[in-house]
Order: structure tokens, then C-alpha cells, then sequence
């Protein structure tokens, strides 16, 4: 049974799409633990717009923060204090696809980071990398991060335009699996979602 927690490199790198492609590949529940800002839409709204399987149920956030920011700061502007004992996995015999909030060092608290609930959580993690300037160091730091905590990779997946030198610098470092490359798409929508989660689906099978 797969149980992944997805995390980016950054910010808008695409992790909610790789949610996407994973829940429905899987036909997986999906759990957004945190949400930062609940306009025009959440995460799970997104996501559950993507989907079309009939078994996937998706989990209510634990915290839902109205202001877009990261996580530490939206609860503080709620008066609120993200703790780890507030975060149980939900109860299901399923697949389960955790989407994080920003990237693998995000504070959720003072003292409390994104990799801390990965941790206690007892996941293993889907990166999601996009290249753009500094892409290589945002990656590469990701990934010795998650060595340093001894949590698994399940794997790396390249979203968006291929760069192959900076592919290659990447995979000069890593040599854990890398899942089925997502190209740029003009408009992301369900066909787009399935079209890559028979991809998906056949490298966890395989």
C-alpha cells in the first residue's frame, strides 16, 4: 500500500498536479494537512476537480488558514499554534497521497517544519522539481535533506520543459527512481490528469 507524502522544491512548482496525477493513478484518498489560503480555491478542491475515479475520498485539512501565506505565519494571524500531536494520518485501508504545503523546510510552527510532520507522519516522499534558476541547489538540497532525516524517496518527478543539462547535473547526485517525466501543459484539466496517471500507474506496478 502506498502511503506518499508530495513536497516541491519551492513554491508553484507544480505539487498539486503531481497530487493529482498520483491520487488518480493510484485511485488513492487524498489529505491536504495544512491549507494556506482558502481563495479561489484549496488544494483539495483542486485536486478533487482533477479526479475522476469513484474510490478516492478526500480527507478534510486539519487546519484550513485563511491567509495565503506559509504556514507558521497564516496560524499566528489566526492566533493559532501548529503542534505535532495535532497531526494523526487518516484511517483508511487505501492508498494515501499527502500533500505538503511549500517546500520540505516550511514552518508550520516555530521549531516544527514540513519535514518534521513528514517524520512523524511516516511517509515516504514524491519530490517534485521544476527547472528554473537555482532549480539544481533547490533540488539537490531537498534531497540531502531528506538523507540527513533518513526519510525514503519514492521517487523524483521533472515538471514542466526538459532541461537535460540540468537534469543530468541532478542525477549526477541522486540515483533513486525517477517517476515519468510532466511536460509543460498549456491547461491542466482531468484528461491531462489521466492521460499521465496511466504513466504513473504502470511505474508503480512495474
Amino acid at each position: 500500500m502506498e502511503h506518499l507524502f508530495i513536497t516541491g522544491i519551492g513554491t508553484d512548482v507544480g505539487k498539486t498536479f503531481v497530487a493529482a496525477i498520483l491520487t488518480e493513478a493510484l485511485q488513492a484518498d487524498y489529505w491536504k494537512p495544512v491549507q494556506a489560503g482558502l481563495t479561489p480555491t484549496t488544494d483539495a478542491g483542486t485536486v478533487r476537480g482533477l479526479v475522476r475515479n469513484p474510490v478516492s475520498r478526500f480527507w478534510p485539512e486539519r487546519y484550513r488558514l485563511a491567509l495565503p501565506a506559509s504556514p507558521h505565519a497564516a496560524a499566528a494571524a489566526e492566533g493559532l499554534l501548529l503542534r505535532p500531536d495535532d497531526f494523526e494520518l487518516p484511517t483508511t485501508a487505501n492508498h494515501l497521497v499527502v500533500e505538503g504545503a511549500g517546500g520540505l523546510l516550511v514552518p508550520l510552527a516555530p521549531g516544527f517544519s514540513v519535514a518534521d510532520l513528514v517524520q512523524r507522519l511516516g511517509l515516504a516522499v514524491v519530490v517534485v522539481s521544476r527547472h528554473y534558476l537555482g532549480s539544481i541547489n533547490h533540488t539537490l538540497l531537498t534531497l540531502e535533506a531528506l538523507r540527513q532525516r533518513q526519510i525514503p524517496v519514492r521517487g523524483l518527478v521533472f515538471n514542466g520543459t526538459p532541461n537535460p543539462a540540468t537534469e543530468e547535473a541532478i542525477l549526477s547526485y541522486y540515483d533513486g527512481p525517477v517517476l515519468p517525466r510532466i511536460l509543460e501543459e498549456p491547461v491542466v484539466s482531468a484528461d491531462v490528469v489521466a492521460r499521465y496517471a496511466a504513466e504513473f500507474r504502470a511505474f508503480f506496478e512495474g
